[in-house]
């Protein structure tokens, strides 16, 4: 079964949804749109929105590919719903019918612990998410689903969840899950598995062509081929995917919601130009918790980033800080100063002549960071240093977030496979 991956992140290319159907075969297309940070923003979305909380760009590239992704037989599977699954399900029926296609679009929940949070001793959150494995989305595919939204899965559950689909494999079928779970975190990054962020990258072609997405090519045991389309821009090599491996990782147990991989039991070979084969991977029982994702509102902040130029950058630096400082009212509960860099000796234009000082500040109060702050900064245009300049317009406060993990027993969360006819299915 071939597995590709469309996106990494979200924001991530927009056009490779197309690419990668367009560029070769593929069983299984997935795209990886939420980190901890995503949630947030989505978070933000939901409050203004209600009916919003999902990835938007999702939408757009179905415009573009279902009826592709349809004609090809491609199953597409991305955990793009975010904080509304359903919602985003809902959002891509109405594209299949705009577009005159019959597609049967399922989704993933039991994710959001918001409603419990509190009980939970998850705290006065904004969103509140465990991590689920790829159980969910072998059962929505094994109703049919062409289309499979999520919301918080870990990355690799999303090619997790297919093989259990196509393989059969159970719950105690360890090795297996553990194999699925290393090929999927390969790819879950998208082009940082094909030389993106590789600090090898002087061993690469490089040129103006985008890098091609990866995909992985699973057997039934577990093992898998990591590659990518033919043509396709930059380098599946030993060297890319053991990069890949690293990133994120922290021990050499890898805890996923299925299974606990054995990161030492690895094997990797070059097999040909592009292609590198993934065997041997063992794995054991999962962890007796699943992790959450937790944001809250942390307050809000605000910053001022002044210009230093020429000689005694030390001074003018210490002499603004105290002015500033001295004007703070009331002062912010974080008031934080980074000085970066310095001038280079005798240097031939202004901008190597200069450095840059940088003052954020955070509250739990609005009014503290906002007009308070941005105007002490502003008077002291014409008295203060020699060359007082800002890099920006004074700014508005804004919220900003913090992330923090918790967890949660498995019998707290329920995921339940929501076909396309509205049936539900509990995942045992």
């Amino acid at each position: 079964m071939r597995i590709g991956n469309c996106s990494g992140f979200y924001g991530d290319r927009l056009s490779a949804m197309r690419e990668m159907l367009e560029d070769g075969p593929l069983d299984v297309l997935t795209g990886d749109y939420l980190a901890e940070l995503t949630m947030l923003i989505l978070g933000r979305d939901r409050m203004r929105d209600p009916s919003l909380g999902y990835a938007k760009t999702f939408v757009r590239q179905a415009e573009e590919c279902l009826g592709r992704a349809l004609e090809k037989g491609v199953r597409l599977v991305a955990n793009a719903g975010g904080l509304n699954p359903a919602g985003l399900a809902s959002r891509i029926r109405e594209v299949a019918t705009g577009l005159g296609l019959s597609a049967s679009v399922a989704h993933v929940e039991g994710d959001d612990l918001m409603p419990r949070a509190s009980s939970l001793g998850l705290g006065d959150a904004l969103t509140a998410n465990a991590y689920l494995g790829g159980f969910g989305i072998a059962a929505a595919l094994s109703g049919g689903a062409d289309v499979v939204v999520t919301g918080r899965v870990t990355d690799a559950s999303l090619v997790v969840g297919p093989c259990v689909w196509r393989f059969g494999w159970g719950r105690s079928s360890y090795d297996e899950l553990a194999g699925a779970v290393v090929a999927g975190h390969v790819i879950e990054c998208g082009t940082q598995a094909t030389g993106g962020n590789f600090s090898g990258f002087l061993s690469m072609e490089r040129d103006a062509r985008s890098l091609g997405f990866p995909l992985v090519e699973m057997s039934a045991d577990g093992s898998s081929v990591v590659t990518k389309h033919d043509g396709t821009g930059g380098l599946v090599s030993v060297d890319t995917v053991t990069a890949q491996l690293m990133y994120e990782v922290q021990s050499t147990t890898y805890l996923n919601p299925d299974v606990s991989v054995d990161l030492t039991s690895i094997q990797l070979s070059d097999l040909a130009p592009d292609r590198v084969g993934v065997s041997g991977v063992r794995g054991a029982a999962p962890p007796a918790d699943l992790k959450v994702c937790v944001n809250e509102l942390g307050g809000f902040r605000n910053q001022l980033e002044l210009v230093l130029t020429g000689l005694d950058v030390e001074e003018k630096a210490s002499w603004v800080r105290a002015q500033l400082e001295s004007r703070l009212d009331p002062r912010p509960a974080v008031v934080e100063w980074t000085l970066s860099g310095r001038p280079i000796a005798d240097a031939a234009s202004e901008e190597e002549a200069s450095c840059l000082l940088r003052c954020t500040v955070k509250d739990p109060s609005a009014d503290a960071v906002g007009r308070a702050f941005s105007s002490a900064g502003v008077e002291l245009a014409l008295a203060s240093y020699p060359g007082f300049a800002l890099t920006a317009p004074p700014a508005k406060e804004s919220p900003y977030g913090v992330y923090r993990p918790a967890y949660v027993a498995r019998d707290e969360v329920a995921e339940v496979a929501v076909f396309d006819d509205g049936r539900r299915e509990v995942v045992a």
